[in-house]
Formats: C-alpha cells, structure tokens, sequence
C-alpha cells in the first residue's frame, strides 16, 4: 500500500514538473518573441514658428533619416529646421530605417501669414524686409517721416520714423477702424474710415490708453477699456534728429481685429496737449488700409 502510494506521489510529481517546464517553455518563448518584434512605430513632432518649422524625431534606435517637407525641401538631418517660403497646406514626411525596416510617416502643416519681425531681438534691421505696407509722409506729415506696417495671426507690428526724441514725451493717438466699416465709428478726423478703437497717450513712457467707441458717429465718444497685454514696445533708436521704434498690437485682444482689414492713422501731439505736431497719412489724407487677407 506504502509503495502504491509512494509510486502515484512520484508519478503526480513528475506530471507536474513537465507542466510546470512546457508553461515556461510557453512564457518564455513569448517573450522572447516579444522582445525580438520589430517596431516601426516612427514618431515626430513639429513646432510652428511663423513659417519656421522644427521637427524633433521621437523615436529611437532609427536611422538613415531622409525627410521630405512637402515643397521640394529635404533633408537628412535626426531633427531639422526647415523655413517653408510661403502660406499654404504642407505635408512633410520623414522615411527611416527601423530594425533593418524602412518605415514612413507623415502630417499635415498649414503655415499662415508670418512676419520677419521679431519684437525683442533689440534690432529694428528686420524691418529692412518689410516693404508693402508703408505710409512716408508729406508735406503734411509733421514730425512723421514714414510708418510701416506687417502682421501674422497674433500680431500687427508697427515701426515709426519720428523727428522727435523719446524726452519729448510726445503723446501719440492711433485711430484704428477695425472692421473696416465706415458705417460705424467715429468718422473723423481722418476720411475714409468709422474708427471703433482709440488707443492714446504717451506711448514710449507712460504708456496708451485703450477706448471703444460709442455713440453717434460724429461724437467723439469713447468709453475706456481695461486690457493687459494688448501692446508691447519693441526697441527704440534715436540717431540724427530721429527717433525709430517698434511695437506691436495683440489682435485677439482689441475688438475686431482678427478680421481681413483695418484702417489706421496716427496723431501726433506735444506732451501738454498744446499743439498738434503731425499726422499719419497726412493731413487731410485718407487713413491707411491694412489688408490682412492673407
């Protein structure tokens, strides 16, 4: 009886012990397949800066890199920088060799409008390259000698040219009709336009105020408005007689301006609001028309 029992306790046991093997034989053999699975799984990122885009490759262990940014660019570069000329829908792809597999992928860009202005690099050089938009006074001009303007999503940059100085303190209004509707707004005191908007005040010392307009359209009637952020000033140079700065306007914070257009003009007045020293257009003239259709 002892023996029997002895016999079938061996015998269980060993039933068990080529279980136990043949379950991780099993596991192991799929792990190990597991491990040996190759990935092609290929990821990047990409930051939009105006029309300059960085791709930052997230996968690793790829290599072979070839990338093609979907308007005759390419490169071979792990992460490239890569400066699309214009607006439009793009498609970059970047093909790379995984695991011995070459493997693709790809997204879609769409770049807007840029600008080659950059606020805060302490240079006003960059203005060089903007040439369409641009007031240059005349006779009537006063202390302005030209205006020029450019824009992106966020932003309309402004850039002045000033016979003045910043300890002048000069007080300067800009009428702006956001919605390019001269049907409402104020209709003065440039033809033209019904200016919503009026920013005023000592801009290179105490800084604008910001009003809306209200009322009939030949009221000047302006209720003020409190808004951060809505402007920023840039660098400031003063050479020869001539004061040049830059600024910018932050469209998503001053009612309608993240249309297609705008008009604009600018009035420039001694610090204690005893004279007029100049206007921009010209006096008389039509205010200037942004076209921001791009």
């Amino acid at each position: 009886m002892i023996n029997y029992l002895k016999i079938n306790f061996m015998k269980n046991i060993k039933t068990l012990t080529c279980c136990c093997l043949v379950m991780l034989s099993t596991l192991f053999n799929s792990c190990k397949k597991d491990k040996d699975e190759a990935l092609t799984d290929l990821v990047y990122e990409v930051a939009v800066d105006g029309n300059q885009v960085t791709f930052t490759t997230k996968t690793t262990g790829i290599s072979n890199y070839s990338w093609d940014f979907g308007d005759g660019g390419s490169s071979t570069d792990q992460n490239p920088v890569h400066t699309y000329a214009g607006k439009g829908k793009y498609v970059p792809t970047l093909s790379a060799t995984i695991n011995g597999k070459v493997v693709e992928a790809s997204t879609v860009l769409r770049i807007a409008k840029a600008s080659p202005v950059k606020i805060n690099d302490n240079s006003l050089a960059d203005w060089d390259n903007v040439t369409a938009n641009v007031i240059t006074s005349g006779p009537k001009g006063g202390i302005f000698r030209k205006v020029k303007f450019d824009y992106d999503g966020n932003y309309i940059y402004v850039y002045f040219e000033m016979a003045s100085a910043k300890a002048n303190d000069d007080i300067l209004d800009f009428y702006i009709d956001s919605d390019n509707n001269a049907a409402t707004g104020l209709s003065s005191p440039f033809p033209d336009g019904g200016y919503d908007i009026l920013l005023e005040g000592h801009l290179l010392t105490t800084g604008l105020d910001i009003f809306y307009h209200t009322g009939a359209q030949t009221s000047f009637t302006f209720d003020q408005q409190s808004i951060s952020e809505a402007y920023q000033i840039g660098t400031i140079v003063e050479t020869g007689g001539i004061l040049k700065y830059e600024m910018r306007i932050a469209r998503g914070k001053l009612k309608g301006l993240t249309g297609t257009g705008m008009r604009i003009g600018f009035v420039a007045t001694k610090s204690d609001w005893s004279v007029t020293l100049g206007y921009a257009p010209d006096e008389g003239a039509s205010s200037f028309l942004l076209d921001m259709n791009e």
